[in-house]
């Protein structure tokens, strides 16, 4: 340090013509800036200036060394400010991953709208019903839906969601209408493979809690392809409010058991612990915020 601070007081000295001002420029004595410049000159073996009563002048050893620190200082400078642009505005590459259904349905858009917003940002978008490793694989941030194991990570709250039991018109007249939890095990029910309770499904109704053991001829690690085996008749699917919203309004699906229904789950931003959060972070997470504030898949509670 003490090297970089005798070459940025030399710099100053030649810039300001003078050991005096560059002293006021840099918050020193200049007792202070002779001692250092006499240090640096005995380091290097040469006499950087020429000193006269009223001017000061850098000796050919001072041309040298100044025209190389100035291009190094100015290099420093710039690199500073653009770390320093990297915490005001969204610049580089930010890397995200979000589950497959609800990632397509939501957060692309978001991310269309957050990129015309800051064209010089480069998005990598993963999709994927895979739990990653957000350190190890080097995201930025993740999107997580449902409770969430303790880690290093921070959690932001974004949104919430709720799952309902659906069936096709067409399998309901088929296998009848179930009228209570227990009912289920009776009826084919289409399986998440990445369900973290395995083949059961959790409903809260009048009686408090009830947890069903369920089976059925479909398993899927995608939530898509578990609805559309729903709206062909296959079974009933136990799926989030974003999966089924549209079916519900349009009637391809029909809510089964309306006096139970599913523990809320949270949608959340996960992203590594930073004292200095970067702006790209920061501000992605503030528009994934707003844009799922108004929830567009709700569902009326029965």
């Amino acid at each position: 340090m003490d090297r970089f601070s005798d070459v940025e007081m030399f710099v100053a000295i030649v810039q300001e013509g003078g050991f005096t001002a560059a002293a006021r420029r840099l918050g020193v004595s200049k007792s202070h800036v002779s001692r250092r410049i006499q240090a640096l000159e005995d380091r290097l073996g040469a006499r950087l200036l020429d000193r006269t009563t009223r001017t000061v002048r850098p000796t050919d050893a001072g041309v040298e060394l100044h025209t190389r620190a100035t291009r190094i200082l100015a290099d420093l400078d710039e690199a500073e400010r653009a770390v320093r642009d990297l915490q005001s505005e969204p610049r580089g590459t930010l890397r995200i991953n979000a589950p497959v259904s609800f990632g397509l349905r939501y957060v692309a858009p978001a991310v269309a709208g957050f990129m015309a917003r800051w064209p010089e940002l480069r998005v990598e978008a993963s999709y994927s019903d895979r739990r990653v490793d957000v350190i190890a694989e080097g995201y930025d941030m993740v999107v997580r839906i449902g409770r969430l194991a303790d880690s290093s990570l921070i959690v932001r709250r974004l949104a919430r969601t709720r799952a309902r039991i659906v069936g096709s018109p067409a399998y309901l007249e088929r296998r009848g209408v179930p009228q209570t939890p227990e009912d289920l095990t009776a009826h084919a029910c289409l399986r998440y493979a990445h369900q973290i309770s395995g083949p059961t499904w959790a409903l809260y109704g009048p009686e408090g809690e009830v947890t069903v053991r369920v089976d059925g001829p479909l398993g899927a690690d995608n939530g898509d392809a578990l609805l559309i085996a729903a709206r062909a008749g296959l079974g009933l699917g136990y799926m989030p409010d974003f999966f089924v919203v549209d079916d519900l309004a349009a009637g391809r699906l029909v809510p089964v058991l309306d006096r139970w229904t599913a523990r809320e789950d949270p949608i959340s931003a996960l992203y590594p612990h930073s004292r200095h959060l970067s702006a790209k972070v920061r501000l992605f997470v503030e528009h994934l915020a707003e844009s799922f504030a108004a929830r567009p898949w709700d569902v009326a509670d029965p």
